[in-house]
């Protein structure tokens, strides 16, 4: 006979069972088509209303062959690497600041705040605004404090375009960062600081000893899911600069955004998908080792 507890439980499983099987269709029906389609050569028109054919690992192996994919991928590893370190960096120092009482601080930590809270085409938009040659902002600012002589074309010029795109996704994403950074420096209690300076550790010392510890937690799952936002970012390419110029943007999602729906490949347009999620699996897992052995304790005294 089951008890009171059991019962509980199966009619839990039983009223949730409906939504469940809803949610695992919606995630795996996508997700199964699109491996099946990795391997045939389906085109989204043009097809004759045939069937699509199997063709194995034939898109796969152009993929890994094909130049514009190693390149869009070299791109990608640039764009992701910079922006996520340059994130997390300013992240923990914003973080940092944060925790500190100061007047105003309240203030603060809302304007950090309104970065990440704007949607990604809206700061697309204002940030192709920005950076635009004839007046833009930017062009405006550093022109004034003597940086640059004249106007320039950021999202214009190959050598400027991605590192451009780059600044308006680290000025959107780092609040991210910060605020699961600023949570976990919540919970570290004052009297750990208090110990720690009464013994004579330094600054770095302090952080290295109690303060990266009780961030790094909150720390890997911003950068994971920064790593991942980044290595698949397209809407913001999208918007500032479409790729351009000259493909210098072209990313790996643009690169599968242009096989699927410009080029109408929908077989290679899911092998190159497939591809990127393979990627995206095999790079978590060292990520958040890397960052673990960095957190580890290093035995030696404060």
């Amino acid at each position: 006979m089951l008890s009171l507890r059991q019962r509980e439980q199966r009619q839990a499983w039983v009223l949730l069972a409906p939504m469940l099987l809803v949610m695992l269709l919606l995630t795996a029906w996508p997700l199964l088509r699109t491996i099946w389609l990795s391997f045939t050569d389906a085109a989204l028109i043009g097809s004759g209303g045939e069937a699509p054919q199997w063709i194995g690992l034939e898109n796969y192996l152009y993929a890994i062959t094909d130049a514009d994919f190693q390149t869009s991928l070299g791109r990608t590893l640039y764009f992701t690497v910079v922006s996520v370190a340059i994130e997390g960096v300013i992240g923990v120092l914003v973080a940092l600041l944060l925790n500190q009482k100061f007047a105003g601080r309240n203030v603060l930590r809302v304007l950090v705040i309104l970065p990440w809270a704007l949607p990604t085409i809206v700061n697309a938009m204002m940030w192709r605004l920005n950076f635009n040659p004839d007046y833009g902002s930017i062009n405006a600012l550093l022109t004034q404090l003597g940086f640059i002589d004249g106007y320039r074309s950021w999202l214009g010029s190959p050598a400027s375009a991605l590192n451009a795109v780059m600044f308006a996704d680290i000025w959107k994403n780092y609040p991210l960062v910060t605020l699961l950074v600023l949570a976990a420096l919540q919970s570290v209690p004052e009297d750990l600081y208090e110990a720690a300076r009464l013994d004579g550790a330094s600054a770095w010392r302090r952080f290295r000893a109690i303060t990266f510890p009780a961030i790094v937690g909150s720390l890997s799952v911003a950068l994971v899911l920064r790593t991942i936002d980044a290595f698949k970012i397209f809407d913001i390419i999208y918007v500032m600069t479409r790729g351009g110029p000259v493909d210098s943007t072209k990313t790996l999602s643009f690169y599968v955004y242009q096989e699927s729906f410009s080029y109408l490949r929908a077989g290679s347009g899911a092998a190159y998908a497939m591809l990127m999620t393979l990627l995206l699996c095999g790079a978590d897992h060292p990520l958040q080792h890397a960052i673990t052995v960095a957190a580890a304790p290093s035995g030696k005294c404060l």
